[in-house]
């Protein structure tokens, strides 16, 4: 990268991009997105949303990162949020405006907002996605230096600090999860496993509202060489979350939030995969699901974590009004340690 390319002024602002689903246009594509044969609101597969949006956070951070290293590659490293405003259709065409935020030393963060054209609340979702620039030099892919941007307007300098605070709130999470439950927390558990030894207990087992699948990986999965598309791999995890959450919302489950997607290592081809869905907790109308990928090498038969997901679901009417869900009980250590996680993380 020299010197001259180094001096080159680049703001948030020029790293814009812009993508559309024309859903007025394409009755194809519309119907590819399409979640049941019914008019219902909020029509629309979340996880076709989710392989988009990865699609678009690559292409926006891609953009950027080819200025200075034209054969670089980016990866996803993280979904730090994803927050469901108004629900989406097949009907109306939606729009994708992202651009980047943040530059650290080798990664972006990439914000996007989803809109709908038309009549109605336009602001659908907004989402931040963690990207890393990587080379591919001599095959072996590591991290590279990234120029910053030049934060000038005001609108730019805020956006940077919330991306800072969201960083700091990432890993002041990551410590919290290490710690020892609080006192209230502790009393909060042992009062949910008092009750459970109650003659005539008839609440709901955590343990009861698991699902699994596995696959294998494939050349159509592929995003680039030898490698499995994230997007693909998110709408399969959500996927899954989405059957479990429907096995305890007595009416509908709908997404709310994405709270974190993890991407901690990549998909191979030829790879198994192992996706693991579990209900860990619910408020008054919400339900949290992890969902956990594991990739079984092929080759050397290693098994790894490749990514873990927190979803929150909501559970409600035909007129997507909020209804209430039944409380699900921990039993064992590990649900105990799943339940207070999502708990700290809760909505109501």
């Amino acid at each position: 990268m020299s010197s001259e390319v180094e001096q080159i002024i680049i703001t948030p602002h020029d790293t814009r991009y812009l993508f559309v689903l024309p859903f007025s246009t394409d009755p194809v594509l519309a119907r590819r997105f399409l979640a049941r044969d019914s008019n219902i609101v909020g029509n629309i597969r979340f996880g076709k949303i989710l392989e988009t949006l990865d699609k678009v956070a690559e292409n926006t951070a891609l953009a950027y990162v080819h200025r200075f290293y034209p054969g670089a590659r980016v990866v996803t490293a993280a979904i730090d949020s994803i927050v469901l405003r108004n629900p989406a259709d097949t009907k109306h065409d939606l729009v994708f405006s992202a651009q980047i935020n943040h530059v650290g030393k080798s990664s972006m963060e990439v914000g996007i907002r989803i809109e709908r054209l038309g009549e109605g609340p336009s602001h659908l979702a907004t989402c931040y996605f963690t990207m890393v620039a990587r080379s591919t030099d001599c095959g072996e892919a590591k991290s590279l230096v990234l120029p910053p941007l030049q934060y000038q307007e005001e609108v730019d300098k805020k956006r940077y600090q919330k991306a800072e605070q969201r960083r700091q709130a990432y890993r002041e999470s990551i410590a919290k999860a290490e710690e020892m439950p609080s006192h209230d927390e502790y009393l909060f558990l042992k009062k949910l496993h008092k009750e459970q030894e109650n003659e005539g207990f008839r609440g709901v087992h955590a343990g009861r509202l698991m699902l699994e699948s596995t696959c294998r990986a494939y050349p159509e999965q592929e995003n680039v060489p030898t490698t499995i598309f994230g997007g693909y791999l998110i709408r399969k995890a959500y996927e899954l979350a989405a059957l479990a959450a429907e096995m305890v919302a007595p009416d509908r489950a709908v997404p709310c939030q994405v709270n974190r997607i993890n991407f901690n290592q990549p998909v191979l081809l030829g790879d198994q995969l192992k996706f693991t869905a579990r209900v860990v907790y619910t408020g008054k109308t919400t339900i949290a699901v992890q969902s956990d990928i594991e990739r079984f090498s092929r080759s050397d038969s290693n098994k790894s974590l490749s990514n873990s997901c927190l979803f929150t679901f909501r559970n409600v009417g035909s007129d997507m009004s909020p209804q209430p869900v039944p409380f699900i009980y921990p039993v064992t250590y590990a649900e105990d340690a799943r339940f207070l996680n999502a708990y700290r993380q809760r909505l109501d």
